[in-house]
């Protein structure tokens, strides 16, 4: 007979197995979390793998250690050290929420789910995560692999996104009032490192007894997900001057809108047909290939043009950044692969 699923024994199995993250303190640890630290982390690691967060988030706090300098941050920093990241109004309302923590809340991270709630960016993903890990309040959080967990605990058949709230309530069933902060990781950690997507270790996992899709033998079949839709492609230009001095002609993208704030290549609309839009007069040589990037709604092909400018010629768009100033780093990923393309021509 299957067994019930208890939180004891997940926390159990987290006493010993507790990944170490930079943004964690360990289970019965005296250090308690630090809201600023959970808070970032989580933002940090929305749609994003831990692999590639933890040199970001080290980077940050190294250089904002705490809510209040990084409301204090320019904007255009901030986004420069997104860069790379992707998922840019993240970014945005990282600033956004730093800034009212820090005039609205004396620079406290609210204790409670509804305060949490009430800050600029925070949904119930974030809300719930910071509130169970860093102030150890009953909170439920559900994130992807929370989702693969409860499907496969309980044998749910229903395709996601339509199971989203089927999971959630599995989950907040079994979210105890002890230790909700270390079951909340506990649960992120099981489906992290043992109920993964592709060939879960089933033997090893502590709720395996109680488990619906091991014991029916369907737990690699889950999740069950809707087919996606493909995804459009969508054309643009991307345009390189260069100065004779070596300063590089950038403009700063509408803080609305994809790549929001970003500093980047002037160029044309992105669609099926776009129109020329140099942002400055000059003899523009079309580089062989593409700058291609991925986005979560469609794909993009960068059609790149260079251009070498004299001292005295004005753009028409945009701002010519000088040579020490410049950093292809700070620039957002589908941008630095138009300046790889013309660095290597």
């Amino acid at each position: 007979m299957r067994e019930q699923a208890k939180p004891q024994d997940l926390l159990d199995w987290y006493d010993r197995h507790a990944r170490a993250l930079p943004w964690r303190v360990p289970p019965h640890s005296n250090v308690r979390p630090d809201p600023y630290r959970i808070w970032l982390s989580e933002i940090m690691l929305q749609q994003t793998t831990v692999p590639a967060v933890k040199p970001y988030f080290e980077a940050f706090t190294a250089r904002w250690p705490t809510v209040t300098a990084l409301a204090e941050a320019r904007d255009e920093d901030v986004m420069a050290a997104w860069a790379g990241l992707g998922y840019y109004a993240r970014a945005r309302n990282l600033l956004k929420c730093a800034r009212a923590v820090t005039v609205d809340h004396g620079g406290v991270f609210p204790d409670t789910l509804e305060g949490l709630l009430s800050l600029p960016g925070v949904g119930p993903y974030t809300a719930g995560a910071v509130a169970a890990i860093a102030f150890d309040q009953p909170a439920t959080v559900v994130d992807g692999n929370v989702e693969r967990v409860m499907a496969r605990l309980h044998d749910e058949h229903t395709p996601l996104p339509a199971a989203k709230p089927i999971l959630t309530q599995m989950a907040a069933a079994l979210t105890p009032a002890t230790r909700p902060g270390d079951y909340a990781q506990a649960v992120m950690d099981l489906g992290a490192t043992l109920c993964t997507p592709r060939n879960p270790a089933c033997g090893l996992c502590p709720w395996r007894r109680a488990c619906a899709a091991w014991e029916a033998g369907t737990a690699a079949e889950l999740p069950k997900k809707a087919p996606k839709a493909r995804k459009p492609t969508r054309l643009g230009i991307a345009y390189l001057a260069r100065r004779v001095d070596g300063a590089w002609l950038l403009e700063r993208r509408p803080d609305k809108g994809l790549l929001g704030g970003m500093l980047g290549w002037p160029g044309s609309d992105w669609g099926e047909a776009p129109q020329e839009a140099p942002p400055i007069r000059a003899e523009w040589k079309t580089l062989p290939g593409e700058a291609r990037h991925t986005f979560t709604h469609f794909h993009l092909r960068l059609t790149v043009k260079t251009a070498l400018v004299p001292m005295d010629r004005p753009p028409e768009r945009g701002d010519f950044i000088e040579l020490p100033e410049f950093s292809p780093s700070d620039l957002p990923t589908v941008m630095r692969k138009a300046f790889d393309l013309a660095r290597s021509a």
